[in-house]
């Protein structure tokens, strides 16, 4: 299969000042939140991206360009409103600080898939439509540029998440486990058997080696070589 490449957007204004933005319309990326997103359109710019898929938050357009703007290429750049953030209902525009005051707060931290936010989704549904749009689009970039194919989602931290649990076998009560940072990278391959998780949260190093594709749908056994041979 494809290999996709799970983009969290930089930090934000909300996220600056302790706020759950949500859905918020007009939540940007601050300085330091550009900053991030354009080391990781750098760190991707050795790697031929067939698509860039955004969330339609202003926050994930923000990034998603400036991983864009570094490609030489021509990735296809659809959005798709199955990778925005989580609809928080009413917690959506409270500090944290306040929110974690509330008994639901618990709930959040210790068995994700029986929370509802009020007047919002479920933890259960929003994983449920971000793992299907994951695999669609996977799916159909394989299709397309076949299967050493490379793309881009850019989405929030509770959907890369939820969708790195899926990948991982994980209960959706154990994601809290995963962190997942501002213009982060997390990569992930969907095998005929499994899915194979090659790499978490991480905000810097070489990526190059992605050009050249993910060829065995298998496990090495021992854990194998890795993707190059040490730098000397």
């Amino acid at each position: 299969m494809a290999t996709v490449i799970l983009v969290r957007h930089g930090r934000t204004t909300a996220n600056a000042t302790g706020v759950l933005a949500g859905r918020t319309v007009g939540v940007s990326l601050d300085q330091l939140g550009r900053e991030q997103a354009a080391l990781t359109g750098q760190r991707l710019a050795a790697v031929p991206l067939v698509g860039v898929v955004s969330s339609p938050l202003e926050r994930c357009r923000q990034t998603a360009q400036l991983i864009i703007d570094r490609q030489t290429g021509s990735p296809v750049t659809p959005f798709d409103e199955e990778l925005t953030e989580c609809d928080y209902g009413q917690w959506q525009g409270r500090s944290l600080s306040d929110l974690a005051t509330e008994n639901l707060w618990s709930v959040v931290q210790t068995q994700p898939s029986a929370v509802v936010f009020p007047g919002g989704e479920s933890m259960a549904a929003m994983q449920a439509r971000s793992v299907a749009a994951i695999r669609r689009h996977d799916a159909v970039f394989e299709a397309e540029h076949g299967p050493d194919a490379v793309w881009v989602a850019v989405s929030h931290g509770d959907i890369i998440k939820s969708i790195l649990a899926d990948a991982l076998g994980m209960h959706l009560d154990l994601f809290q486990r995963i962190n997942v940072g501002p213009a982060s990278v997390s990569i992930v391959r969907y095998g005929v058997g499994r899915p194979s998780v090659h790499a978490t949260n991480t905000d810097a190093g070489d990526l190059s080696w992605l050009a050249t594709g993910i060829h065995s749908a298998d496990a090495p056994v021992g854990g194998g070589a890795g993707p190059q041979a040490p730098r000397t």
